[in-house]
């Protein structure tokens, strides 16, 4: 989850536009596709050959010696205070270099202009919109307005030093961030935004339609367009999942995620900074105790502290003695995503895994990628970007040194090539890693080229259908859920086909990434009443923000005759970050187990269906998952009806970019317990007459594109069903 950094960049682009509507007075009318004249780039050639790569064949996990047949560095002070003592000098040094602010010039014209263009672009709404991926026109609007000037003063000569220069002035001078944040800002990420820019050849529409996705239409755009390649064997007959036999042996699983351990957290520092990160000894002082940072976390805009990583990992290794294997899905290094470095990131990779291997000795380990390793944040470029200055071996290749102390041999050219890998767990069982970068949308390399990156979908298609051959089943693990709106369109409808034309095979999903604790199912494309996978999605270790800090525990059918390899049970763990630092020591305790807290009869796709099904009627019901969902922060918001209705709709969701399809029923059963739309009526109607499917058919060929208004309309009388529904009235 990178909020901070989506907010930075974003604005960065924005502000290049507020300013030159002050120098220009309107934006420029360029035509991209005409006038663009792009950098003259050639994609090298991929030679990679899937079926020539080793394959784990061989069980990796040796439980001979478990009784697992259970039935049911920090930076020191001295150097912070030379970093600010530095900053100081430079200011006294240079005032006429100090960012100046707009306000203060000396026209009133242009004071007129600022105001209006911050008024127009409504900043605060675009921060808010980015911070909690809710995207609307609002954020489109600035996305265009911020892309088109960049590429106009790309392709009207201008240098990369001069842009990213007037970047980090517009950033300064309006107050987006404080003066060293927008100059990480700018200096990181600007090269890097200008170098794609200059070779891709979209324009603005397409740009912002791919980054932000459905809150920017759904622009058409060849380049992005692609499908994966399924091979010639027809789909098996579907097997209806069955409910796993009380009383089998099962393993005993721990799901990490989201850590972002801050190595220079210091409490009592300020928790209450102008910046994306709080809690360090750069955040400033404090203005008051109450804005003194805890020692163990902190609910404010502060990562996780070592003790509190350390006293978690001690907790679980005590608590859980019996755990068969760890599920690792990223997001390692802290939110400071302007002042991150190579070196630091990797520091802090090793450093991750000397703490789990410490603590967990000889228990296997597998890992994912989060989108906060690579520095800067969410640059993951495919192998065909190979210049020194840009290629991500420096992280893949570390990457590979790492995890090969819990994973064979035979999965390192597929973790240097692309952070991805596919280990035989024991007999019968397979664990496939995914590297979810590569459907990121904050992943600016992939405006130069998104079909299927690195391979890694087709490779992907491969092992699920060698899988299929040996009837393995299938556990997925990965960082960004693929139904999350960080997640690429294109890339995300290949992947639910993939996924539903082997569920058979793939029985469970597990990602992180939201910091919440939630879930998300997929469906039958053919018949979207038909859930056919699940998705869980673990909580944050990181408070950040308003968070308690969480693991999830998951049972597992384990080594029998009539194994499903289905999650049996799982449970959210958590510590009450206020009473910690209040008590002064922290208490771990379980929050909720899922089959008793919702009473599920087990945890298939159709269990989890029924439970959005019941939440949608039962309020009481839809409070206690909220409740787990915040992990039970007392700073979780009251939730309202269009609050209920986007948590629910993004459990239905494993397809990103798509709710219409998927969320119809939720928000209109949702509205008419509250009682306050015409929809209501309209969703009663088509109930009791049986239409319901009929239209859920209509919007799943396309047939119905008009079938609902996009405004509610002043009478039911200025809105028209289409043919398609009349007819069957």
């Amino acid at each position: 989850m990178t909020p901070s950094t989506i907010i930075a960049l974003s604005m960065i682009i924005i502000i290049v536009g507020l300013w030159s509507t002050l120098e220009i007075e309107a934006l420029p009318t360029v035509n991209f596709s005409k006038q663009r004249n792009p950098i003259n780039w050639t994609q090298s050639e991929d030679h990679w050959d899937i079926l020539s790569l080793p394959r784990s064949i061989k069980p990796h996990v040796d439980l001979s010696n478990k009784s697992y047949n259970r039935t049911n560095s920090r930076i020191s002070e001295d150097h912070e205070a030379e970093f600010l003592e530095h900053l100081r000098q430079l200011k006294d040094k240079n005032p006429s270099s100090w960012p100046r602010m707009l306000w203060q010039e000396s026209s009133n014209s242009n004071n007129g202009l600022v105001n209006k263009a911050l008024k127009l672009f409504n900043l605060k709404q675009v921060s808010y919109e980015i911070e909690n991926s809710v995207l609307s026109k609002v954020s489109c609007t600035a996305c265009k307005a911020g892309a088109g000037l960049l590429l106009h003063y790309i392709h009207t000569g201008k240098s990369e030093q001069e842009i990213i220069k007037m970047i980090f002035h517009f950033c300064a001078n309006l107050n987006i961030q404080s003066p060293r944040v927008c100059e990480g800002v700018s200096t990181l990420f600007g090269s890097e935004v200008i170098y794609v820019l200059q070779r891709t050849t979209l324009g603005p529409d397409e740009i912002c339609s791919f980054v932000i996705g459905d809150g920017c239409g759904d622009v058409y755009n060849p380049y992005h367009e692609w499908d994966v390649v399924f091979p010639p064997v027809p789909k098996p007959t579907v097997i209806e999942t069955a409910t796993p036999k009380d009383g089998a042996p099962f393993f005993k699983v721990l799901h990490i995620s989201d850590t972002h351990y801050d190595p220079h957290y210091v409490e009592g520092s300020n928790a209450e900074c102008n910046e994306p990160l709080c809690c360090r000894l750069s955040s400033g002082r404090p203005e008051n105790p109450n804005s003194r940072a805890g020692k163990w976390g902190d609910y404010r805009k502060c990562d996780t502290p070592k003790r509190t990583v350390d006293n978690m990992l001690s907790h679980i290794a005590d608590t859980h003695n019996d755990i068969d294997y760890i599920l690792w899905t990223g997001d390692l290094p802290p939110h400071d995503v302007w002042n991150q470095s190579k070196a630091e990131n990797l520091e802090i990779l090793k450093e991750t895994v000397r703490q789990m291997t410490e603590k967990f000795p000889g228990v296997p380990i597998f890992p994912a990628l989060g989108n906060h390793e690579s520095a800067p944040v969410n640059s993951f470029p495919p192998p065909f970007v190979t210049q020194d200055d840009n290629s991500i071996s420096w992280l893949y290749d570390e990457l590979d040194v790492q995890w090969r102390r819990w994973l064979p041999q035979s999965v390192s050219n597929t973790v240097r090539r692309g952070a991805f890998y596919s280990v035989l767990v024991r007999p019968g069982f397979r664990i496939i890693s995914l590297n979810m970068n590569y459907c990121n949308n904050k992943n600016w390399w992939l405006l130069l080229n998104s079909t299927d990156p690195a391979t890694e979908l087709q490779w992907f298609i491969y092992e699920l259908q060698s899988a299929e051959f040996s009837n393995e089943k299938v556990h997925v693990i990965g960082h960004i859920p693929p139904g999350h709106s960080d997640c690429l369109k294109v890339w995300s409808r290949n992947f639910y086909k993939i996924i539903s034309r082997y569920e058979n095979t793939v029985v469970a999903q597990f990602y992180g990434h939201t910091h919440f604790d939630e879930f998300e199912l997929f469906y039958d494309p053919s018949d979207l009443t038909r859930p056919n996978n699940i998705a869980y999605i673990g909580p944050s270790v990181s408070p950040y923000y308003d968070l308690n800090p969480g693991y999830r525990i998951y049972y597992v059918d384990g080594d029998h005759d009539h194994t499903t390899r289905q999650v049996v049970d799982h449970e959210s763990w958590i510590m009450n970050l206020k009473e910690a630092n209040l008590y002064g020591y922290p208490i771990w305790y379980k929050l909720y187990a899922a089959r008793s807290a919702y009473k599920m009869k087990a945890l298939r796709p159709i269990d989890w269906d029924n439970l959005i099904n019941e939440m949608t009627n039962n309020q009481e019901l839809f409070d206690l998952y909220y409740k787990n969902y915040w992990k039970n922060s007392h700073l979780r918001p009251a939730c309202d009806a269009e609050c209920r209705k986007r948590i629910l709709c993004d459990a239905r969701s494993g397809r990103s970019h798509d709710r219409r399809q998927f969320c119809y029923s939720v928000e209109w059963k949702v509205d008419d317990d509250a009682g306050k739309s015409w929809k209501s009526w309209f969703y009663r109607g088509l109930s009791n007459s049986g239409l319901l499917s009929i239209l859920a058919e209509a919007l799943s060929s396309g047939e119905a594109e008009n079938v609902m208004p996009t405004e509610e309309p002043e009478t039911l009388t200025a809105w028209r069903a289409p043919d398609t529904i009349i007819s069957y009235v």
